[in-house]
């Protein structure tokens, strides 16, 4: 609660990495009585990386897609936040992924002392409200799909991160919406 009182201005966002794979998986759907849908099976591995931070108050959603993920990529995507909040302190809450550490984040850490991140528990992605972004994005986008390349698949996925807010109740839950209005 301290950020509520002696930085009001602070983004407070949620950070995770996921990997879209041209492999279809699959829910419950509507069909025809005596048909079956056809669901795409794609043999290989082949995979887009994500990387995406979501905005705890407004919901605003900053997504970067890479061929991996390690700590450059991490790095990179953390200087995207940068640039999108040029004036303001950030605090970001992440889990404890190997590419989350490493000469890249700690020099970036040195460099920007208005960034600010803070470790979930350990095994504990329930916590993360990131998580739930990725589960309504991939049912909007690939769950059943039927697009034949990854690169395609890829750029859905992207946009419709990028084209919807995502509400979360996580600051709600620590009482943090309820006294930052008498600091603003």
């Amino acid at each position: 609660m301290d950020i509520a009182q002696n930085a009001p201005e602070t983004v407070i966002m949620a950070q995770d990495e996921a990997g879209v794979y041209l492999q279809s998986t699959t829910i419950a759907v509507w069909y025809q009585r005596g048909q079956s849908p056809v669901v795409r099976i794609d043999p290989g591995r082949e995979k887009s990386c994500f990387y995406g931070s979501l905005n705890l108050l407004t919901g605003q959603e900053i997504a970067m897609q890479t061929p991996l993920m390690n700590a450059e990529m991490t790095a990179q995507h953390l200087k995207q936040i940068l640039l999108a909040y040029p004036d303001r302190p950030i605090l970001i809450f992440w889990d404890r992924a190997p590419w989350h550490k490493g000469p890249a984040i700690r020099q970036l850490l040195e460099e920007n002392p208005r960034l600010e991140l803070i470790f979930f528990p350990v095994a504990s992605p329930e916590l993360n409200p990131q998580e739930h972004v990725w589960k309504a994005t991939r049912k909007a986008v690939s769950h059943n799909h039927f697009v034949p390349r990854l690169a395609e698949l890829a750029k859905r996925f992207e946009d419709y991160l990028m084209s919807h807010t995502f509400a979360t109740s996580f600051l709600d839950r620590f009482g943090y919406n309820a006294i930052r209005p008498m600091f603003i």
